[in-house]
């Protein structure tokens, strides 16, 4: 090899700096990140098959149509909204957290981690509510593109094989398998979000304690900061498969 190709590759590989421009700590995370959108992406091309495979399913504006304290007032879409606007919210101030640690500003990260922690904390909150909602109330199904009402008075899941429909109980695939992929899809979401604000929180109470102005740097929000964009991120495409689809 010539001195100048020698030279030219030191420029990117010394033997002390990642040839990524990345610490290891943050290639890992997106690593991590890489394998954890297969197992969300293997989920909804599952979701996919069985949505557009049966006849019946559940119709999202009927469904998701409830507003707390609103009564029965028919308000397609809204509370799932405000739970969108609420992760994505907590998204901006994760971005705050992660800039004012680039300005080594400890009181910056105090205040917008702490903003996340109560977005993430929300949004759980709404999830709940959504859940105990779905499992009490009435629903809607597409039957063969009509529209049939559920009464889900019955005393368990109302996605479950026993549903009563004009006095009868029956079972079709359509509404139970929503209700499976729902609550299982969903509900692995909502553990990530739950992991996202432990995790923040480890963070915040660490800032809190001057372990990172310690340091001399704040990577460790960075790598925070990529777990929360990606919960972020994979409710798009949860709101996109179980909402508007």
């Amino acid at each position: 090899m010539s001195t100048a190709a020698a030279q030219q590759g030191t420029k990117w590989w010394s033997g002390g700096r990642s040839p990524f421009n990345a610490s290891y700590g943050k290639v890992m995370m997106w690593y991590f990140l890489m394998s954890d959108a297969f197992t969300f992406g293997a989920f909804l091309i599952s979701y996919g098959t069985i949505r557009f495979s049966v006849n019946s399913w559940a119709d999202p504006n009927h469904v998701f149509n409830s507003f707390p304290f609103a009564g029965h007032a028919n308000l397609p879409l809204a509370f799932v909204s405000l739970m969108t606007f609420i992760l994505i919210f907590s998204s901006v101030t994760m971005v705050l957290a992660v800039h004012e640690g680039h300005k080594m500003n400890k009181a910056g990260v105090e205040k917008y981690m702490l903003w996340t922690i109560l977005g993430g904390l929300a949004f759980l909150s709404c999830q709940a509510w959504e859940w105990t909602h779905l499992l009490t109330g009435d629903h809607a199904v597409l039957v063969n593109g009509q529209i049939e009402h559920w009464n889900t008075t019955v005393s368990h899941n109302p996605f479950g094989p026993e549903v009563m429909f004009n006095g009868q109980e029956v079972a079709t695939p359509g509404p139970i398998a929503f209700g499976g992929y729902f609550f299982g899809i969903t509900g692995f979401h909502g553990f990530h979000v739950f992991s996202g604000v432990i995790i923040n929180l480890v963070m915040y109470i660490k800032t809190k304690l001057g372990h990172f102005d310690q340091r001399g740097h704040y990577e460790m929000i960075e790598k925070a900061g990529l777990y929360w964009h990606f919960v972020d991120l994979v409710w798009v495409f949860v709101f996109l498969c179980f909402y508007l689809i």
